[in-house]
């Protein structure tokens, strides 16, 4: 999967919003707010094809939590973007 095009990610006090640009995203009227970790994926996965899995390895990586934890949270994110139509 991949995040759509038109999707762009700001700061916002402490936390970070995305929001739709451009003609692609002429339909999407939504903010999507995201706390410093969703940031943190979003900008490490941003233009590239990712998996569920690319996503956990972010998580161990950067963060050395647990493997079951990261399985956990990697899965929620990548549902709540799909829901959200962030990605393809």
């Amino acid at each position: 999967m991949k995040i759509k095009t038109g999707f762009r990610m700001r700061p916002l006090g402490d936390s970070f919003i995305v929001t739709g640009e451009g003609i692609e995203q002429i339909n999407f009227n939504k903010m999507i707010s995201m706390n410093a970790t969703a940031a943190f994926l979003w900008e490490s996965l941003e233009g590239k094809d990712f998996t569920v899995q690319d996503v956990k390895q972010l998580l161990l990586d950067e963060y050395g939590i647990d493997e079951e934890i990261a399985a956990r949270d990697s899965a929620a994110i990548v549902d709540k973007w799909k829901e959200a139509g962030l990605v393809e």
